[in-house]
Order: C-alpha cells, then sequence, then structure tokens
C-alpha cells in the first residue's frame, strides 16, 4: 500500500509537498487543477516497471497496445516555465513486508542526447539507504547510507533499471547488503504491478461473449475484460465461484440501477450474455441504460482486484444518478475493509463525497483512513487543499465554491422570486384600475 506521494516540477506542480495516501483518497478539484498528474506520475512508473527493456529509465509512453499513458517529451512533463536544474521528481512512501515504512525517490533529467534519464535514485528505510546518482558520462555512484565522499562503486555498468531497481552488478558490488535492496526493489515492483487502473472513458458492452475459459490476468483501462472475468467468475469451478457476480449484482440492486445481473450462455452454443433484471423485466446489458454498462468495471474491479493492491479510478461516477453516485463512497468502503484494497479516486461527484461525510459520522470508517483533496490552478501552478474532516465527517476548511454557490444561487432564486411576486402584484394592480 502506498503512503505518501510527492512531485517536484512535474506538470502543473512546483511541489506538491507530502500528500499523504489512506486506504480510501479522494481527489477533487477544478478541470486541468493537476489532479491527475497525480494519479499519472504513479501510472508512468507503472509502465516503466513493465516495460520490456529493463535498461530503459524512464518509458513516456507511445506503445498505444502496452502503455498506460503517452506523456510525450520530457518538456511535456517538465513543469512549463521551469528553467532551473530541469529536473522533476517522483517520491513514493509505501509499507513493505513486516510494516516497515521504505521509500523510493527518483529524480530525472536530459542527457545531452535529449533522452530522459535518472539523475539521483534512492531506495531504502528509516535505517538504511540506497543511492545511484548519475555522474559524468553517464557512470552512476553506488552510495550507501548517503555517504557520497565514499561511493562503494562507480561505472556506466551500475544505472539504475526500469526506474525501480539496481542492476545485477551494483547488487553484486552491495555483497551482504545487496539482499536487502534487492527485496525492497521487488515489494516497489509488486505494488506497481499489482495497481488496477480505470480511466474515465469505458467502452460500451457487446450484445454476446466468447469465453475462452480462462481467467484474465487484468482488466484494461476502458474496462474491457471486466465481462470476461464475470464469464470467469461464474463459469470456473472454485471456492470463489459467483463471488464478484453475486457482489456486482448486490451493488447494482442497491444503487436502484438494476436489481439483478446474471451470466446465462446463449442456447447451447459458447457464447454468453450478461442479462440484467429491472422491475421483473429481464434484459441484455447492451439494452439497457448506459450508467449499468459505464459503473459495470467500477464495480468488477473493486472486487476482482488482488487483496492489499490499489485502485486507481478517474471519475467513477459517470453517468451515474446521484444515488449510485453515493453508493461509491459505500464500495471503496466495504472492499478496502474486507480485503485490504486501496483506492485513489479522481471525482467530480458531490454525492460520493457527502455519503464518505455520513459513513464517517455513522462511525462505519474512520476518518484517519480517509484522505480528501481539492485541488486549484488559480495561479498558475497547481495547489493542493487537504480537507479537515473531523469524526462526525465534517469539513472545517472547505474551499470557496468548493462545489459551486449553492447558497447564492439559493439567494439569487429566493430575489427573483420576490421581484417576479411584486411584478405579478403591478399588473393586478393595473389591471384592477
Amino acid at each position: 500500500m502506498f503512503e505518501r506521494i510527492r512531485l517536484k516540477n512535474f506538470k502543473a506542480w512546483r511541489d506538491t509537498g507530502d500528500v499523504d495516501l489512506k486506504p480510501v483518497t479522494l481527489l477533487l478539484g477544478t478541470n486541468s487543477s493537476g489532479k491527475s498528474s497525480l494519479i499519472q506520475s504513479i501510472l508512468m512508473l507503472k509502465q516503466t516497471e513493465r516495460s520490456p527493456d529493463r535498461t530503459v529509465h524512464l518509458n513516456l509512453g507511445g506503445d498505444e497496445q502496452n502503455d498506460l499513458f503517452n506523456f510525450g517529451e520530457f518538456d511535456d512533463v517538465l513543469k512549463k516555465g521551469e528553467q532551473g536544474d530541469r529536473q522533476f521528481s517522483i517520491r513514493l512512501d509505501f509499507k513493505a513486508e513486516n510494516e516497515n515504512d521504505a521509500f523510493f525517490e527518483c529524480k530525472y533529467q536530459q542527457d545531452s542526447s535529449r533522452a530522459t534519464v535518472i539523475a539521483d535514485w534512492t531506495l531504502g528505510t528509516e535505517s538504511k539507504v540506497f543511492q545511484s546518482i548519475r555522474r559524468d558520462k553517464g557512470a552512476y555512484s553506488i552510495v550507501l547510507d548517503r555517504n557520497i565522499s565514499n561511493p562503494v562503486c562507480k561505472g556506466r555498468q551500475y544505472s539504475p533499471e526500469r526506474s525501480v531497481s539496481l542492476s545485477a552488478e551494483a547488487i553484486s558490488e552491495l555483497k551482504s547488503e545487496g539482499s536487502l535492496v534487492e527485496d525492497l526493489s521487488l515489494q516497489l515492483r509488486t505494488a506497481l504491478r499489482d495497481i488496477s487502473y480505470l480511466g474515465p472513458l469505458r467502452r460500451k458492452p457487446e450484445r454476446d461473449y466468447v469465453w475462452n475459459k480462462t481467467l484474465p490476468g487484468a482488466i484494461e483501462t476502458d474496462g474491457h475484460r471486466a465481462i470476461d472475468v464475470l464469464l470467469a467468475n461464474s463459469q470456473l469451478k472454485s471456492d470463489d465461484q459467483n463471488r464478484i457476480v453475486d457482489g456486482v449484482s448486490k451493488w447494482l440492486s442497491r444503487m436502484g440501477v438494476a436489481d439483478k445481473l446474471e451470466v446465462k450462455q446463449v442456447g447451447r452454443s459458447s457464447r454468453f450474455e450478461v442479462a440484467i433484471t429491472k422491475n421483473g423485466v429481464e434484459s441484455n446489458i447492451r439494452d439497457v441504460g448506459i450508467g449499468v454498462s459505464q459503473v459495470l468495471p467500477v464495480l468488477v474491479v473493486s472486487l476482482f482486484a488482488k487483496k492489499g493492491a490499489t485502485i486507481i479510478l478517474e471519475e467513477p461516477e459517470i453517468h451515474l444518478h446521484p444515488l449510485a453516485q453515493s453508493l461509491l463512497a459505500e464500495v471503496f468502503v466495504e472492499e478496502s475493509q474486507n480485503r485490504n484494497i486501496q483506492f485513489l479516486v479522481e471525482t467530480h461527484s458531490e454525492h460520493l463525497f457527502r455519503r464518505m461525510q455520513t459513513l464517517i459520522a455513522r462511525r462505519s470508517y474512520g476518518n484517519d483512513k480517509v484522505a480528501m483533496y481539492f485541488v486549484d490552478n488559480s495561479q498558475g501552478s497547481a495547489a493542493l487543499n487537504k480537507l479537515k474532516i473531523n469524526e462526525f465527517g465534517k469539513v472545517s476548511n472547505w474551499p470557496k465554491n468548493f462545489f459551486g454557490d449553492a447558497l447564492g444561487e439559493t439567494r439569487e432564486q429566493t430575489k427573483l422570486a420576490i421581484q417576479h411576486s411584486k411584478e405579478l402584484r403591478e399588473m393586478d394592480k393595473n389591471v384592477s384600475n
């Protein structure tokens, strides 16, 4: 589980400061404010970690088939107007095995050929820190416990790999210490691999599906393979059989968008369909409202992700009515409690936010397990405002016009109603005369 993130000179951010990441973290704010950059920085590391080229320092994307994002070039990531050392950095604090706190930090720059390379790589715990620092002509010094004046070794072969680990040559030079850095790297890589990400644009469902009789390894960013997960969960014999199907059906019912979801074989063929029942009428998922098909991948990924994994969601509430939006907060809380899932959610939904306040007030979820942030970019640089929420769900530091000016709208409506009433009385008076 990730505990903190910090970005410097990354896209909209000059410096985020330490951003605490809780079991449920909500990012709210204006459009193009920098919310997505927080999410994308983690996903950039994820796509770098799974790069087929172990010598790559940072995968900025470009492979539409395998990459999560195409970030463009170095200057597209570096904060606009940054002319100083021309470096940007990402730091992640994470919970390692045996509940030890560990951290990773990497600074990036361009080399003489304008390729993005690591300038300074750090991985460690409170008691032990490993560092790889770029020197002249692409050589790297391996440093233990920040003792820069006495590096363990130096050379081009000690360049970090895929941003998250040292080379085998460097680990060998560290001798007895090498096993620790190797273990920490593996834990960081596993945490990044286990991230499930669902973007705001999800594909429409098909009328029926051919199932290849296997369980998908992951759900894609547009929700593709979510139906395959349902097929596998309903058809494969296991202790887990129908858990996901029944869970999705339960949440759809509580949201009021369907009474039941079922997976059915089409005749005696090898094809299957997803049937939705609402008010006693059964329909193919293709023939029901778009809200069902858009929330379905959100529910499936929440139930399918590995225990202890992190799920990153953008606008999970899209195309849902207010009650269904609010119930998403309960999905996140329940799965976080039951399976130790971490949710990092970018949302515009006031209803989701309000229900989270209610869950805190009900004592269904502790306010120490939730972090909510409002992101603004009115001064040319993204600014982060952590909302202070007490045990009763009350926020003490509301940003101005956080969810629009509801009081101002009511005030203007009242004023116009009074004005309209006066005009009607004047009209009646003139008619009488």
